[in-house]
């Protein structure tokens, strides 16, 4: 592997750890919000959230480049603070990358909540627990598997994201060339056996994720509910 495969290797892991850490806290109170709220507008917010995972990954990465751009309202406003804007940069890919990868965490999170049902939280009730107390003490550690699950999903998506970061972040060397990318690169040079290398490292990885997925139950709820 030359040196440019494993900074393409190193930006991607970087990249990757930090996605998925904000997508769990983001994710984690969103998704049991989510499950518990009865307001009307949720099914609203949920197609705003479930968004990225059916819209063309350039679509929306063309989208995040006209907002967070020179001209765009989040550039303007960064900007005006002196903090410059975020294209081209690792934190504008950190940002699109969370954006991207949401739903693929969200969901199976909605899932696990929603199969703890309500006798838990009643029962933590009736010894007087407040609502923080329960959800730290009795809904997080029911919730393990899941949060795994959501954890690796998110780690997987982000590792191979390309359309999104490349709109966003262009083909930085150190900075925002990661590995799909420096694939690309490759056969587009012609260097098959480069590509290969790395493609087939991600192949494995990919591999070992689901193997993980499933040791860890995951699609075991919706068999459950198809019979």
């Amino acid at each position: 592997m030359t040196d440019g495969d494993w900074s393409a290797v190193w930006v991607t892991l970087k990249l990757a750890s930090l996605v998925t850490t904000i997508l769990l806290l983001l994710a984690i109170p969103l998704a049991w919000w989510l499950v518990h709220s009865r307001s009307r507008h949720c099914v609203w917010l949920r197609a705003v959230l479930m968004l990225p995972m059916v819209l063309p990954p350039t679509v929306m990465g063309f989208y995040l480049l006209l907002l967070m751009g020179p001209q765009g309202p989040v550039g303007q406003l960064l900007t005006s603070l002196g903090l410059g804007v975020l294209p081209f940069t690792f934190s504008g890919i950190v940002i699109a990358g969370v954006l991207h990868s949401l739903p693929f965490v969200i969901q199976p999170l909605q899932d696990t909540f929603a199969g703890i049902g309500r006798r838990p939280l009643e029962v933590a009730a009736t010894l007087r627990a407040s609502p923080l107390d329960t959800f730290f003490s009795v809904v997080l550690p029911l919730s393990r598997r899941g949060i795994l699950t959501a954890a690796v999903l998110g780690f997987c998506h982000a590792i191979g994201e390309f359309g999104v970061v490349l709109m966003i972040g262009g083909n930085i060397p150190g900075e925002t060339r990661v590995l799909s990318i420096q694939i690309y690169n490759h056969v587009e040079a012609l260097e098959y056996v480069e590509a290969h290398r790395l493609a087939a490292g991600m192949l494995l990885f990919s591999f070992l994720a689901l193997l993980l997925l499933y040791a860890l139950g995951y699609g075991r709820g919706q068999r459950e509910r198809l019979g």
